[in-house]
């Protein structure tokens, strides 16, 4: 192992105010009240935070069946089908929604366009907890999936000259532009967004990994393998050039092998990835020798979402409805 070598660390990284957000509702939750408060799903993609927040006293549940009458239940960051706050407003279930903004955005956007008798085209990945909770604002067959190139190339509209195209918030760029430019080639009236979909965290970290991947020998992207912005990321890296480019969750998952020769390492983490993890693995580096750390901003954020109301206020759950607001 080199006694020395070179950290790019890029900036931004780690945590988006959506992620914030999110965690902080369920942190904000447990403490006003009190332990055990149920979450619909992880609430991000990232198994140190959801174990976390579980030592705390959040219970992670699949479904709402598993959640019992009276217990406060927290929605995901991803967002979620229309059915299940329906669900919970039935069972007089108190909720709180901890859905990005920039996702609910998405979830506007799709409910305009089958307002105004549009066909939903959705860029996005199959299965995908985001995709799964945009879908589920309209009814079955209302929004149609496109995950590839040859997708939307193989497209039939029910009618060419009534669409619409949403997108995945966390998707590549690039991936999406080359998607987007085949059906405006294919569909020229199609309508986009007003504003990008895809978010203003996800295009800032791969601004900042093509800013350094090409410099580097190998590329680590501190994320979980669930996460679609962490795994565009490791994506990007070798798009860009970088040799060995990784996912890696801790710093136990470091390969020091795949290392060794490893004089310049880029090091970046996902939307849902805590900076304590970026340390951790800077951290094990050092403990190979002496190393050089630079950071590389591309991009200052200063974005912030704010938390529901009932959660800043005195206010009690009437045990009736939910909030996310």
């Amino acid at each position: 192992m080199s006694p020395s070598r070179r950290i790019l660390l890029a900036a931004p990284r780690g945590f988006c105010a959506g992620v914030d957000r999110a965690i902080q509702i369920v942190e904000s939750a447990i403490e006003k009240y009190g332990p055990p408060v149920y979450v619909r799903h992880e609430i991000v993609h990232n198994r140190f935070v959801v174990n976390r927040l579980e030592d705390m006293g959040a219970v992670f549940v699949d479904e709402l069946t598993e959640v019992p009458d009276g217990a406060p239940v927290i929605f995901s960051a991803h967002g979620v089908p229309k059915s299940v706050p329906e669900e919970a407003q039935a069972r007089e279930l108190f909720y709180l929604d901890a859905t990005c903004p920039l996702v609910s955005k998405v979830h506007v956007e799709a409910e305009r366009h089958f307002a105004q008798g549009l066909q939903i085209i959705l860029i996005g990945h199959e299965g995908h907890p985001e995709v799964i909770g945009t879908m589920g604002q309209l009814p079955g067959g209302a929004v149609r999936l496109i995950e590839t190139v040859a997708d939307a190339e193989a497209f039939e509209p029910q009618d060419p000259a009534k669409l619409a195209y949403i997108t995945q918030t966390t998707l590549s760029v690039d991936d999406t532009a080359e998607i987007v430019a085949t059906l405006q080639k294919r569909f020229p009236s199609i309508e986009m967004p007003h504003k990008e979909d895809i978010c203003y965290a996800t295009t800032n970290r791969q601004e900042a990994v093509k800013e350094i991947a090409h410099r580097c020998d190998a590329l680590l992207v501190i994320g979980a393998p669930n996460s679609s912005n962490s795994m565009r990321l490791v994506e990007l890296g070798t798009r860009e050039g970088c040799p060995y480019s990784a996912l890696v969750q801790r710093a136990s998952d470091l390969d020091w092998g795949a290392l060794e020769n490893a004089k310049i390492v880029g090091i970046t983490a996902g939307a849902s990835a805590p900076e304590i993890l970026v340390d951790e693995v800077i951290a094990a580096f050092r403990g190979k020798g002496v190393v050089e750390v630079e950071e590389i901003r591309v991009r200052d954020e200063t974005i912030e979402f704010k938390l529901p109301r009932v959660l800043t206020t005195d206010d009690a759950p009437d045990g009736r409805k939910g909030t996310g607001s």
